[in-house]
């Protein structure tokens, strides 16, 4: 049978009425018998009781949690502080007594409210980790559940994590807030840290909450990084290329040998002896070495442990070796370097270089500037030059010593010896310098002292003034800036004196030019004259060429009427001595204002008085006891006729060509042409016509 709707209602609203009925029968209640306190507050009002007069109300003692209540008054109190954590619920019973001896009991359930009293707590508040250098990135280093906080309150954790070793941020990381998982997330360098510390945050609340109930734990994780085996060998010495010291660049090797010398000891080398250590120093893998290539003829060994190179053999090329070595780990062949070794093959030095001078003195002033010369002593016009000689030289010059300071920064040694400031010297004193010569190629070394005395600026005089290099070379440029304007100056004027006196000038150089063609031209037959002791075999091919040289019979005298161009055009070979002698005449003609008499070289009469003169005459009786030299030209006359047709016919032909260039215009050919009709004429004239030439000399022979 189902209940009326309106009967529910009506009960619901008559139970407290009902209650209160009862209560007030009974005589003793309560505002709340199931209250809620909260945990961590006490004393603390728990609820209400109300008691009839008459009536009596206590704590039963057998309550399981009476000990944290009292009734006050008209409220029961907690007294106690309450932990959630440990009572989340109270349980408590109140005796009621009456006055006719009636007693009853109330059952009051207190509910223990949380509140976040808490910190997060680690299982592992401190922990430890070996991290091989080589681990691969994204590796989980810590696992979750080590990591993991707990919390009384079972508030949500929350993770952060830090580091407290300078530079070592970011290669560390844990997945998630609220995932504590540690993973490694960059690539680890034993040369950079071996080891970090890591801090690990627990929060029960957010760090961005504005709540001021956070509490954190704190976790201290340490990481010791191992080292590996990840670089290859290295050759020592070696320079470090980056900053982090993981890359380490080695300088190759050098060393020498002696030509045809068999060397039984290590080879010395440069700039030490072949030595590869591991770089992965804490792992130290032994290294063996070999030569790899460059070993022609098999020359050369080395030791598999100790890298000492050794010969085999005799060398007798001066060629130079160029070895490979290579170091490689025992436990890794991947793991392996290469070295470069420059054997140099050389003559054997058997004296090692000395200087002549144990001490050298020098002086140089306060305040030159750098790389100005150290002056001798005494001497400060001449720089200071140290000189280590060899007995290995002819000369002792050995052109392989260089020189170098060994314990000086303010001076330096050029290779050629000269001393050197390296730095602007500020005050006077004396320095002392050890000063070495080094052959490059023997390695041996001679050593001497310099004394350089700094003398003040202010001693300097005007006498005793030196100039640097720099002073040397703008007086250099200023002296070449005013050659090169005189050099301009004169152009300009040997350009106006052209213009204005070019006549004047174009005479000199015509008669220096008749002077030299003069003074080149050679007379054989006057020569022969002067040479009486020519054999007779000359003399007669010389009369050989006479009888078929027809002479001419007039000279061509026809030169002195051409222009002066048309003389010059001419080669001096081309030049007649006629021609060139009478130039010669004419300008000292012209020079001295008077005019001589010419005279004929070719007349049938002889004039021996005539000082001065050769002359050439045709004579038919000859006077053998005159005593006097004298060459006959036989009188053929058929001979001559032939000839003479033959010179007729020639003058003909070079007349002909003459007159034809002629009309072409061309100067050099007219000044042939002119040539030619004077022979011509010559040929054609009568024996009897006579040319006289003034020759600067006073034989009187006769031919």
């Amino acid at each position: 049978m189902a209940i009326p709707h309106w009967l529910l209602v009506s009960a619901l609203f008559l139970l407290p009425l009902l209650a209160q009925v009862s209560a007030q029968e009974l005589g003793c209640s309560v505002s709340n018998n199931q209250p809620s306190v909260p945990e961590n507050h006490c004393p603390y009002v728990v609820t209400a009781v109300h008691v009839q007069p008459g009536f009596t109300l206590t704590i039963d003692s057998n309550s399981p949690d009476g000990q944290f209540f009292t009734i006050q008054d008209s409220e029961l109190q907690l007294t106690q502080c309450v932990d959630y954590e440990v009572d989340p619920v109270l349980l408590l019973y109140l005796n009621c007594e009456g006055p006719a001896a009636q007693s009853y009991s109330l059952e009051i359930v207190v509910t223990v409210l949380n509140e976040n009293d808490n910190s997060p707590v680690f299982a592992q508040p401190n922990l430890s980790r070996d991290v091989p250098e080589d681990t691969t990135v994204g590796t989980a280093i810590v696992a979750r559940e080590e990591l993991s906080a707990s919390d009384a309150d079972l508030d949500t954790i929350y993770y952060e994590l830090t580091t407290t070793v300078q530079d070592t941020d970011g290669y560390f990381a844990i997945r998630g807030v609220n995932n504590p998982e540690l993973y490694l997330q960059k690539a680890l360098d034993y040369d950079k840290f071996n080891s970090t510390t890591l801090l690990l945050y627990a929060r029960d609340r957010p760090a961005t909450s504005p709540t001021n109930t956070t509490h954190t734990a704190t976790a201290t994780i340490t990481i010791t990084i191992q080292q590996s085996d990840t670089r290859a060998p290295w050759f020592l010495p070696c320079t470090q290329l980056h900053s982090d010291h993981s890359v380490c660049i080695s300088s190759p090797y050098s060393g020498r040998v002696n030509i045809s010398e068999m060397s039984t000891e290590p080879l010395l080398l440069e700039p030490g002896p072949i030595y590869a250590v591991d770089p992965d120093y804490t792992i130290n893998d032994r290294i063996v070495y070999s030569i790899v290539g460059g070993n022609t003829d098999e020359v050369f060994s080395v030791d598999e442990d100790t890298g000492n190179l050794t010969m085999n053999k005799v060398v007798t090329s001066p060629d130079s070796f160029l070895l490979q070595v290579m170091a490689t780990q025992v436990s890794n062949v991947r793991k392996y370097s290469v070295a470069t070794v420059e054997i140099k093959v050389i003559n054997k030095s058997n004296f090692p270089p000395y200087f002549e001078k144990g001490v050298y003195n020098g002086t140089v002033f306060v305040g030159l500037p750098q790389r100005s010369f150290v002056y001798q002593a005494g001497d400060p016009s001449t720089p200071l030059v140290i000189t280590a000689l060899d007995q290995d030289f002819p000369d002792k010059i050995n052109p392989n010593i260089e020189y170098y300071l060994k314990n000086s920064t303010d001076f330096i040694a050029t290779k050629d010896g000269l001393i050197l400031t390296n730095v602007v010297l500020q005050s006077p004193g004396t320095v002392t310098i050890q000063a070495v010569g080094k052959d490059v190629l023997s390695l041996q070394e001679a050593s001497t002292i310099i004394v350089v005395e700094v003398v003040p600026a202010t001693a300097v005089t005007p006498s005793d003034k030196m100039y640097s290099a720099q002073d040397m070379a703008i007086l250099g440029g200023v002296l070449a800036a005013l050659l090169l304007i005189a050099l301009v100056f004169l152009g300009v004027l040997l350009w106006k004196s052209s213009k204005w006196y070019g006549k004047p000038l174009k005479f000199l150089m015509k008669k220096k030019l008749s002077k030299e063609v003069y003074t080149g031209y050679q007379n054989e037959y006057y020569q022969e004259d002067e040479q009486p002791d020519v054999s007779s075999k000359q003399t007669s091919e010389t009369s050989s060429v006479q009888e078929e040289t027809p002479v001419p019979a007039q000279p061509a005298l026809a030169l002195h009427s051409s222009s002066a161009e048309e003389t010059e055009s001419l080669p001096k070979g081309s030049i007649p001595s006629t021609v060139i002698f009478g130039q010669e005449e004419e300008e000292k003609e012209e020079e001295a204002g008077q005019e001589k008499e010419v005279k004929s070289i070719l007349k049938t009469d002889r004039h021996a008085a005539d000082d001065g003169y050769k002359a050439v005459w045709f004579k038919t009786d000859v006077d053998p006891e005159a005593g006097e030299r004298v060459e006959v030209i036989e009188d053929n006359a058929a001979d001559d006729d032939d000839d003479d047709d033959d010179d007729d016919d020639d003058s003909d032909q070079d007349l002909q060509k003459n007159e034809q260039e002629e009309e072409e215009g061309s100067d050099t050919d007219s000044h042939h042409r002119g040539l030619g009709e004077s022979f011509a004429s010559a040929s054609s004239s009568p024996p009897t016509a006579e040319v006289t030439v003034n020759m600067a000399h006073t034989d009187d022979t006769e031919i």
